[in-house]
């Protein structure tokens, strides 16, 4: 067994779940790999989740386990509510939707890598304002494609009790909200680099 993996067993209602825990990039394992590994097994979601160890309920998700004194075969007990059905699927079209953001943000890193290539003169200088043309209209499309994003989610209506879809949806919006920015500061660089191109070919005019 690694160094850093730990084998505990957990609780959850009649149930009992041995896990063994691996920290990531060869750091022990935290609280947050519990508590991931418990969703994962019992449908859980981790917001719902109360782990408790020898009385005490456990909540720094970034601590080691063994801040808290656990350590190999050491008992556990977790309490919380699966979501309902309806709940679920739900939170699937939250996360399909993030898989589509997450592919849009892939698309505008590629943009703006390529604007920084060209300021930094990777293009010859009569070739650049016809590339600077093609990455505006790219990153207006990613513009395009996030407002679409904002308003999949505008139009989904969650129960009360839905809270975890709530969440979810709340720090999604706040992502495509941080996109939408990133959009505006890349089409002000390229605005910003056309405009230094013109002025030097007018410069070489005269």
């Amino acid at each position: 067994m690694a160094e850093n993996t730990v084998t505990v067993t957990v609780a959850c209602g009649t149930a009992k779940h041995a896990i063994a825990l691996a920290g990531k990039d060869g750091a022990e394992p935290v609280l947050k790999d519990l508590s991931e590994t418990l969703a994962e097994m019992t449908g859980v979601p981790i917001p719902s989740q109360k782990i408790i160890f020898k009385g005490k309920s456990l909540r720094e998700m970034d601590s080691a386990l063994s801040s808290f004194g656990i350590k190999q075969g050491c008992k556990l007990m977790m309490i919380g509510k699966r979501n309902s059905p309806e709940e679920e699927a739900e939170l699937k079209k939250l996360k399909d939707i993030e898989k589509s953001l997450e592919l849009t943000a892939k698309k505008l890193e590629k943009v703006d890598g390529e604007l920084t290539g060209l300021r930094n003169g990777f293009l010859a200088k009569d070739l650049q304002a016809e590339a600077l043309s093609r990455l505006d209209q790219r990153v207006k499309a990613a513009a395009e494609q996030f407002m679409k994003i904002l308003e999949q989610m505008d139009a989904m209506s969650f129960p009360e009790n839905f809270n975890d879809c709530k969440m979810k949806r709340k720090g999604l919006v706040k992502t495509v909200q941080d996109f939408l920015a990133q959009c505006d500061r890349i089409e002000a660089g390229i605005s910003d680099h056309l405009a230094k191109i013109q002025s030097k070919n007018l410069a070489l005019a005269d």
